[in-house]
């Protein structure tokens, strides 16, 4: 068993940041819809929601920029290989679906480049390439129905633009469970959790140049 160091501190302090920042807009978003959560004045809510989404939006750029100007941009790079890809997300499929509840390794081991196996990989590509701008898109608009009134009348109107943002916010909130359940497939419950915090992550093999901090 050896460490590696594979979440350096600025993907840290994002993740955090994320996941607090998103919970907070699902409160704020589930009071806005229903009311039921606790009673404040609907504009305080609105503007509490409103500020929460833009500083994750630039909470985002942040991501981004971090990971376009440093070589740790590896761990989302997409396998060129179709047929290899398939394989190698369906033995992922398999280890998660049947292989790990019979102790079997997993096929995919972790190093600082490269911290997602293949199914992880084209998930987060999903996830951050599309659908996160997507919902930072939709919310802006619904910010701003008459200065975004072009979008609005392209989408089919604030109705649609509405089922949109709140249509993206269940797949979060799915995404979120499934997230939370993985992180608990270490070798212990917490190793993963663990990891996030401290950036050293445990792996039965270190690969060549890991244990230099980033």
């Amino acid at each position: 068993m050896s460490r590696i160091y594979v979440h350096p501190l600025p993907v840290r302090i994002w993740h955090w940041i994320n996941a607090a920042g998103f919970l907070a807009l699902l409160v704020t978003g589930l009071q806005l819809r229903y009311g039921v959560l606790f009673s404040l004045h609907f504009k305080t809510v609105v503007g509490l929601h409103n500020s929460i989404g833009f500083a994750l939006t630039a909470n985002y750029f942040v991501w981004l920029v971090f990971y376009l100007f440093s070589d740790r941009i590896t761990v989302y790079h997409p396998d060129l290989d179709p047929a290899r890809h398939y394989r190698n997300v369906m033995r992922q499929i398999v280890y998660y679906g049947h292989g790990i509840f019979r102790g079997d390794p997993n096929p995919s081991q972790i190093s600082v480049h490269d911290k997602f196996n293949p199914l992880q990989r084209m998930t987060y590509q999903l996830v951050m390439m599309l659908l996160v701008p997507l919902q930072f898109y939709t919310g802006i608009v619904l910010w701003d129905l008459q200065r975004f009134s072009g979008t609005v009348e392209l989408l089919g109107g604030p109705r649609v633009v509405s089922t949109i943002h709140v249509a993206l916010t269940i797949a979060f909130v799915v995404f979120l469970f499934v997230h939370v359940y993985l992180t608990t497939l270490g070798r212990t419950a917490g190793q993963h959790i663990r990891a996030m915090i401290t950036g050293w992550e445990e792996t039965e093999a270190t690969p060549a140049g890991s244990t230099t901090p980033r």
